[in-house]
């Protein structure tokens, strides 16, 4: 499977009063991970869109395992993988390092959606292309 890595200097702004990072940061991270991961696939967010009518790439769930803090000052270092495709479905993995040491492990599960033809107000799960799959996950 393809693997995406970023390195992220953790600024003060991130950071709670005590000086680590307060935990939505993680999550916006990851977000912007996922799209890089994305990017590097040769699938840019912005061309999704019109190049596969899609809707979007909702998240239907996210959990992170909090293990070492970051701390303002720390550079580190995000490893973003697809672990599983489904039908509509697949699951997302990032990695956050601080040197060689797990700080942050995060997990998405995105469902790949088109609008709804019968109620364009709303959205419903479309197959993802093998041609998508494809890109994620050749040797």
């Amino acid at each position: 499977m393809l693997t995406n890595t970023q390195t992220k200097l953790i600024k003060w702004g991130d950071c709670d009063p005590a000086g680590i990072v307060f935990y939505p940061r993680y999550f916006a991270w990851f977000d912007a991970a996922t799209a890089a991961l994305f990017a590097a696939a040769g699938l840019p967010i912005h061309r999704l869109f019109p190049d596969y009518e899609i809707a979007g790439m909702p998240l239907v769930d996210t959990r992170a395992r909090f293990i070492v803090p970051s701390k303002f000052g720390d550079e580190v270092r995000i490893e973003t993988t697809i672990t599983e495709f489904r039908r509509s479905s697949f699951d997302v993995r990032h990695q956050l390092f601080r040197d060689d040491t797990l700080g942050v492990e995060g997990f998405e599960t995105r469902v790949w959606t088109i609008r709804d033809p019968e109620n364009s107000e709303r959205i419903k799960s479309q197959t993802i292309p093998a041609e998508v799959i494809a890109l994620f996950t050749k040797a």
